[in-house]
This record gives C-alpha cells, sequence and structure tokens, in this order.
C-alpha cells in the first residue's frame, strides 16, 4: 500500500496549470509587439523601451475587477471580466499621459479549471489589443481551502511610458476649458456590490430577465471600455484626463483640477444610460454620481480652440467648463 501525498493529493494539479499555458500561447502571442522579448514560460516577461523619447518615465497602474467577478462566476460567464482587468489599469495610465507598453495578471483560483481560466485568459488578450499593449506575462495560482469552490480572484499590472514633463497635467488645465465627455458602455466596474444588493436582493431578479434589447446579465457584464485609441488619436489637443470610475465624477475629475479651479456640469446635458436610469429608481441621485459613472468613462479637459476637432471625430459631447472654485464638480 503506498500512502505517500502527491501535490495533486493537496489540491494542485500541476498537469493542469501546464496545460492551461499550452493553450494559452498562441492567444497571448498575438498581443506581442516588436518589443518583446522571448516568449512565454520565461521566469520575467521582458520588454525593450521603444525609442524616440526625450525624457522617458515609465509609469505603472494595478487594479482588480471588483465584485463584477463575482456575476461572472456565478452565471458562468467568463469571456469578458479580462477585459474588464485591462481596462481598469491602461484607462488609468493614459490619465498621467502614459502610452501602455505591456499588461500582466495574476489568476488566483482555489482550483483550476482550465477551460475557463482560457476564457478569462483570452478576455485579457482581447483587452490587450484593444489597448495596443503587449500581455508578456502573468501568473496562474492553485490555492485549495484559500478559495470556495468555483471562486478565483484577479490582478492587472500595466506599465506605460511618457514624456517627464507631460505627466502632471492639472497644470495644463485653465479657466474656461471646456469638458467633453466620452461615453461609457455600461456600469464599467465600480459600483457592482451595490448592484449585486438592488437587482438580486432587493428586486429579486435573474440573471436572463429581459433588460432593454438584452438580458440582464449581458448588461451588467458589458465589459469596460478602452479608451487607448481615442487618446492617442488626441492626445496634443487634450490638457488632462480624468477616468470615471468608483466615486463617479464628482470625486474623479477633481484629481485632474489645480487650486483655484473647480468644475461646473450641466446634470441634463449627461447622456445618461437606461441602467443608471434603472439604478436611479431606488437610489439618491446625489450617491447615484458618487458611485456609477452615469454613463460618462472618461473626461477630456480640452481648450476651446481643440474642441471642435475632438467633437467632430468622436463620439465626445461637451457636458459642462472649467470655473473659478476650490476643486469641487458643481452640478447645474
Amino acid at each position: 500500500m503506498n500512502d505517500k501525498l502527491s501535490y495533486k493529493d493537496a489540491g494542485v494539479d500541476i498537469d493542469a496549470g501546464n496545460s492551461l499555458v499550452s493553450e494559452i500561447k498562441p492567444i497571448v502571442q498575438k498581443t506581442f509587439d516588436t518589443n518583446v522579448l522571448g516568449g512565454i514560460g520565461s521566469f520575467a516577461g521582458a520588454y525593450q523601451l521603444p525609442q524616440g523619447y526625450k525624457n522617458p518615465v515609465l509609469l505603472s497602474a494595478t487594479d482588480g475587477v471588483g465584485t463584477k467577478l463575482k456575476l461572472a462566476i456565478e452565471s458562468k460567464r467568463f469571456g469578458t471580466v479580462g477585459e474588464d482587468l485591462v481596462a481598469m489599469c491602461v484607462n488609468d495610465l493614459i490619465c498621467n499621459f502614459a502610452t501602455p507598453l505591456f499588461f500582466l495578471d495574476y489568476y488566483a483560483t482555489g482550483k483550476l479549471e482550465v477551460s475557463e481560466a482560457k476564457e478569462v485568459i483570452s478576455g485579457i488578450a482581447n483587452g490587450c489589443l484593444k489597448a495596443e499593449c503587449a500581455l508578456i506575462g502573468g501568473e496562474t495560482a492553485e490555492m485549495p481551502n484559500m478559495y470556495r469552490d468555483g471562486d478565483f480572484d484577479l490582478a492587472g499590472f500595466a506599465v506605460g511610458i511618457a514624456e517627464k514633463d507631460e505627466i502632471d497635467r492639472s497644470s495644463k488645465v485653465q479657466d474656461g476649458d471646456y469638458l467633453i465627455a466620452l461615453p461609457s458602455s455600461g456600469i464599467h466596474s465600480n459600483g457592482y456590490s451595490l448592484v449585486r444588493k438592488l437587482f438580486f436582493e432587493k428586486l429579486n431578479m435573474k440573471f436572463d430577465d429581459k433588460f432593454g434589447n438584452s438580458t440582464l446579465i449581458e448588461t451588467l457584464l458589458t465589459p469596460t471600455r478602452i479608451y487607448v485609441k481615442e487618446f492617442k488619436k488626441f492626445q496634443k489637443y487634450i490638457n488632462a484626463m480624468a477616468h470615471i470610475t468608483g466615486g463617479g465624477i464628482t470625486e474623479n475629475l477633481p484629481r485632474v483640477l489645480p487650486n483655484g479651479l473647480g468644475a461646473e456640469i450641466e446634470k441634463k446635458k449627461i447622456r445618461t444610460l437606461p441602467i443608471f436610469e434603472f439604478i436611479s429608481q431606488y437610489v439618491d441621485e446625489v450617491e447615484m454620481f458618487r458611485t456609477f459613472n452615469m454613463g460618462v468613462g472618461m473626461v477630456l479637459v480640452v481648450s476651446e480652440k481643440n474642441v471642435d476637432r475632438i467633437i467632430n471625430h468622436s463620439d465626445g459631447y461637451i457636458i459642462g467648463r472649467v470655473v473659478a472654485g476650490d476643486r469641487k464638480v458643481v452640478y447645474i
């Protein structure tokens, strides 16, 4: 009788991990550009810095998906949360005028299900393609008893490059600048603890309930929009950018305003999405604007002379102005 234990007896399947790496290799390699050195499977990802910068600085951002991930797990829909993961990181980078270079992910689970993990990582790769950055590495950790059956968690790490004198955007903002909203694709990846409590505890709704032209779960899992291409297109015409995440416009826009200036936003001009109109029946307006993006995923601060150029070549629209104030948002 052989009573010796193996790692698999303890709940960790090395063969499953190797199988996953094998299956995701061609997916990940699609994100590579000419600056990626080596392939997948080394101890670290290598990336050659691009040429042409005068005083380059590397910037980094990290984030997760929050409790939106819980909805993906409960509904067994894993294809888009990876895209959310990339979006939350790269959308922050571009607010400091950093062009995303590469991305790494951390996937932790109690028991590795190769097919599920492949879907998640495929979503990450898809997000990297949209963000025009390379997925050069990651870590998959199988930790029995750390997570309940079926649970997993995600973390993402993005690195970008910028000119040193371009990083501080608040110094570029002037009284009278226009505020241009780039629409969100939905709730993005913030406020889902409130969303889950409202829809599934208070209202007892089901994933497959109709919501507009879709189902509720499809609406709630709509991936976060990635704004990297818009940033690259309009970079030289933008004074500052604010990624509207947790805290909404109310908390995030002041982060790019200098002392002595505030923001005045016309609420009626915001193109609020149906999902927010529905939620607002049950949540106070002030709480809505401090929790959700309300249909605005990114706010561009733009000089008057550059407004038409951006409006005419994007889906952006004006929602307000920069005014004298104490770094606060006032809704009118």
